[in-house]
């Protein structure tokens, strides 16, 4: 199906046994608690779903468990972060083949490459398959920035449509929607700016904390969109403590916690990572508790 770019698209965490296997019934509940919500697209297997510990068959996996849930009413899009462009190529023509609607890709990883081998490296995975792309600009995390210029030249691809906006620079929406108008798809990836920016003109919302709690999320996106501010930052001033949660190296141990605290999920993790312990886990409970005593009644829109 085609995919339009706006909208909320869940980050979606892969759910495991307490043995470290793939739990796909856990899984599956997520998803439709997120298509309930109405959001408007799922990402598998990214940075939040553990993709370093996964394999290229477990990926696939999620992918098929995915496309039961969605029944082609929104798009399934596949992560890839890989070191090696043929084995991201690989990954690419998997997705495509075992239908995947799109593609988020990250920058080479386990290496900082020079700006050429960050646009070629996307160049060859784009020529590869035939689905859509967003790029996940994040320079914050992965020392890669994918600067204006460099979209110049990835935009004359024309299955390279997107961008994950997580460079923390709210101007860079106003920057690139004046350089590339409607031609570059811009998605917030960062939870604590993500209403600032849906002001500022981007498209949608690559949400993290929507794992945990969908229809909030989904419900700040659609009153942006309806021009009804007030109502959204009533929700989002809310939401904010427990966004912070997102930008924390334990960003995976605090929103599985929290989907585990709203039913949608449990706070098993894959090695290396170990769920949260002792001062810090209590620490990020207390935000949690606090947000779900005071979780606000949702307007209709």
């Amino acid at each position: 199906m085609q995919v339009t770019w706006q909208g909320v698209y869940p980050a979606v965490t892969t759910k495991f046994t307490e043995r470290g296997n793939l739990d796909i019934p856990a899984f599956q509940h997520n998803i439709r608690a997120q298509i309930n919500a109405g959001v408007h697209g799922i990402i598998i297997g990214g940075s939040l779903g553990e993709s370093s510990t996964l394999t290229h068959d477990e990926r696939l996996e999620l992918l098929h468990a995915t496309r039961a849930c969605t029944q082609g009413k929104i798009p399934a899009i596949l992560n890839i972060a890989e070191g090696a462009t043929r084995s991201a190529v690989k990954l690419a023509q998997l997705a495509e083949q075992n239908g995947a609607d799109g593609l988020m890709v990250l920058p080479p990883m386990m290496y900082k490459p020079t700006n050429a081998e960050t646009v070629a490296y996307f160049q060859t995975i784009a020529g590869a398959c035939s689905l859509p792309i967003l790029v996940y600009n994040n320079p914050v995390d992965y020392k890669v920035e994918v600067t204006p210029d460099m979209f110049e030249e990835l935009l004359r691809l024309d299955n390279i449509q997107a961008v994950k906006e997580s460079t923390r620079d709210i101007s860079n929406v106003t920057r690139m929607r004046a350089r590339f108008g409607d031609r570059l798809k811009i998605l917030c990836g960062v939870d604590t700016l993500a209403l600032e920016e849906l002001l500022m003109g981007a498209h949608g919302w690559v949400a993290g904390l929507v794992d945990a709690f969908p229809k909030e999320t989904v419900a700040i996106y659609q009153l942006a969109r309806a021009g009804r501010i007030e109502e959204a930052r009533h929700i989002y001033s809310w939401f904010l403590p427990i966004l912070e949660l997102d930008i924390h190296p334990q960003l995976v141990q605090n929103i599985k916690l929290a989907e585990a605290m709203t039913g949608l999920g449990t706070e098993h993790v894959r090695l290396p990572r170990q769920p949260l312990q002792g001062a810090e886990r209590e620490r990020v409970l207390a935000i949690l508790k606090t947000g779900l005593a005071n979780r606000p009644q949702l307007p209709e829109f």
